[in-house]
């Protein structure tokens, strides 16, 4: 039986494009938008990147939101792994664009970064629906508890250095100052934080909180992925600047003592004639 081709036959040759482009005499189109006329200098960079990211144009509060958010996870230390990866460009001098990019690309983990998005909301969405049922806090703690060998290691909680999450309190002040009310999802969240510091001591940490705020928002798991797929950029950019505006090669030097060598003595390499 013959394989129905039609579909990629249409396209041969040929871009296609459901958000839009550039109509030449006509204007530059995004979702519907008319860019230079519509957009340009009338609403913020945020609320483009967020109309381009999942299609509709959000009032300026959530766009201001999500920059205070990009501001709040970007930090310039070169400790962190994303921002390292800056640091090593910069000191190796590639360009400030190969260093940013390999940075973002570091942080689509699992561990931390953007990469966390998705798992915080299937947490959220999944013990929100518990509660829709009518499991208690308390029962959805332990339920969840028991999936991780009886700890509380499920992403939105708890963090592997610091106890707590220093950003979480001035959030809340921005999302009062921009209107957000404490939505389902995030109350939910917040009572299963009050759980988890009776019976573990553990905090919830910005993953939580931005799941949580976002899924009261009407965001989906990809929805809120897609927007922040450059979120640490910020950061690894000034840890790229720090080591580039130093000498080449200075950043985390080593030595040849430095390497705990465990392979093979040194040995004579054989000629060619004597393989």
């Amino acid at each position: 039986m013959a394989t129905d081709t039609r579909y990629w036959d249409e396209r041969r040759g040929k871009i296609h494009s459901l958000k839009g482009g550039w109509v030449m005499g006509k204007g530059v189109f995004s979702h519907g938008f008319e860019m230079n006329k519509d957009l340009m200098g009338k609403v913020s960079f945020f609320q483009v990147l967020i109309l381009n990211a999942i299609g509709r144009l959000v009032e300026k509060p959530l766009a201001d939101w999500f920059e205070a958010m990009h501001v709040g996870l970007s930090w310039p230390d070169a400790r962190i792994w994303c921002n390292q990866i800056g640091a090593l460009g910069g000191t190796m001098r590639s360009s400030v664009v190969a260093a940013t990019v390999a940075g973002i690309l570091a942080a689509d983990s699992r561990a931390y970064g953007q990469g966390t998005i998705l798992e915080g909301f299937a947490f959220i969405e999944r013990v929100f629906k518990g509660a829709r049922k009518g499991k208690s806090v308390k029962y959805i703690v332990a339920e969840e508890c028991a999936r991780h060998g009886g700890k509380p290691k499920f992403m939105g909680y708890s963090r592997p250095i610091a106890k707590g999450d220093e950003r979480l309190a001035e959030f809340f002040n921005i999302q009062k100052r921009l209107g957000f009310p404490v939505g389902e999802h995030l109350s939910l969240a917040l009572e299963i934080e009050k759980v988890l510091l009776e019976d573990f001591d553990e905090a919830m940490n910005f993953n939580g909180y931005i799941c949580a705020f976002l899924a009261d928002q009407g965001l989906t798991a990809q929805e809120a992925y897609q927007v922040c797929a450059v979120l640490v950029t910020s950061g690894v950019t000034a840890c790229y600047v720090d080591t580039f505006e130093r000498p080449p090669e200075s950043f985390l030097p080593m030595r040849c003592e430095d390497i705990d060598y465990q392979g093979p003595p040194p040995r004579p390499v054989p000629l060619p004639d004597e393989r």
